[in-house]
């Protein structure tokens, strides 16, 4: 009697710990699963831990746009003028695009910042993205300060200035990394190639 009551209390307990085992662990996998972008290698990847405090800057692009390729001086002028105090991504929304064919890209026009892919649209989502080329500018404390064009050089698909007369991005940056709140006006939306299988 006594060692059938000692196999009862063992095997309760074992359902004990299998049972909280399972429950704690299940938020982790989600969050592994649906709450990041990945890198090249396919590992989740998190900009806003990677920036330790920046002010985060997310420029959605495309291997096959060319307005957003024609972008990508800017892109990196940018980058290369508030890397000390902004950490730059470039984040590719499309589905088909897989890792090699976004390292080729990024070595034909030279890109040196990190680049991620973000099929699940986990980073379009959260900066409210729609078009490759967008920006999407977060402060330090995380919040969406800016989403939209980078400049007006483009004023519809096809027509295009000879240079931009105003700088969206950029002025974002600033304002960003002043902490300074950002302005209520509205910003004309951006112009390019629309990110496929958005909800």
């Amino acid at each position: 009697m006594g060692e059938r009551l000692q196999a009862v209390r063992s095997f309760s307990r074992l359902l004990v710990a299998i049972t909280v085992l399972c429950i704690g662990s299940a938020p982790l996998l989600s969050n592994n699963l649906q709450s990041f972008a990945t890198d090249l290698e396919g590992k989740p990847f998190d900009p806003f831990r990677a920036a330790h405090g920046k002010v985060v800057v997310l420029l959605f692009v495309r291997t096959d746009c060319p307005i957003s390729n024609r972008y990508a001086p800017t892109i990196q002028h940018l980058s290369a003028r508030n890397g000390d105090t902004a950490a730059f991504f470039l984040v590719y929304p499309s589905k088909k695009e897989t890792a090699d064919s976004i390292r080729k890209h990024d070595r034909e026009f030279g890109y040196t910042l990190a680049a991620l892919r973000d099929p699940q649209h986990i980073l379009v989502k959260q900066s409210h993205a729609q078009i490759t080329p967008e920006a999407a500018v977060f402060d330090s404390n995380r919040r969406l300060v800016y989403h939209g064009r980078i400049d007006n050089l483009y004023e519809d698909f096809g027509h295009a200035r000879k240079s931009a007369t105003t700088h969206e991005l950029a002025d974002a940056i600033e304002v960003a990394i002043s902490g300074k709140m950002p302005s209520a006006n509205a910003t004309p939306p951006a112009v390019g190639c629309y990110i496929s299988d958005l909800e």
